[in-house]
């Protein structure tokens, strides 16, 4: 239960980049979430995928060296839940039918995510070197916030072009 939990479901098993691979598994996870439930629901999810996520990596990393094994990505998962959250609300706020999940939102903000996750900019690198499963948890917390600011930014410039 704990690896299904660390690995969100396999997708930190898959060869060569879990994280990118992670990331990726969390944007289905967060369109069918929204089509549920809306903003509120993906926060909800967010949060509760936070504290499993840190609960099982202290569990998976509990008498390791490693304190950020490569198959963790719930991080990922909950640093995009963060991330797509501002398109999310966007799209509850303007009415929009709750199963669209419009194709370039998602898209720029995997790409920023995995820009700020990799890149590792303040306070994504302070949290990262924190070396503990809180670290490990907030660090793309950190990195999701920083994307889901560009998501705005990005979206907020395109819809004044387009008006």
């Amino acid at each position: 239960m704990i690896r299904l939990i660390t690995s969100f479901f396999g997708a930190g098993l898959l060869p060569k980049a879990p994280g990118t691979w992670g990331s990726l598994a969390a944007i289905p996870a967060a369109w069918i979430i929204h089509g549920l439930g809306g903003p509120i629901a993906l926060a909800i999810a967010a949060l509760l995928a936070f504290f499993l996520g840190w609960w099982a990596t202290m569990r998976f990393t509990d008498g390791t060296e490693d304190h950020d094994p490569g198959e963790i990505v719930i991080d990922e998962v909950v640093g995009m839940f963060i991330t797509l959250f501002p398109l999310s609300a966007g799209m509850y706020a303007v009415g929009a039918d709750p199963w669209v999940f419009p194709y370039p939102g998602w898209v720029l903000g995997f790409i920023a995510f995995r820009v700020f996750d990799i890149w590792k900019p303040f306070p994504v690198s302070w949290a990262d070197n924190l070396h503990t499963p809180l670290g490990v948890m907030l660090d793309d917390v950190f990195a999701g916030f920083i994307a889901g600011g560009c998501v705005i930014a990005i979206a907020l410039v395109a819809h004044m072009v387009i008006m």
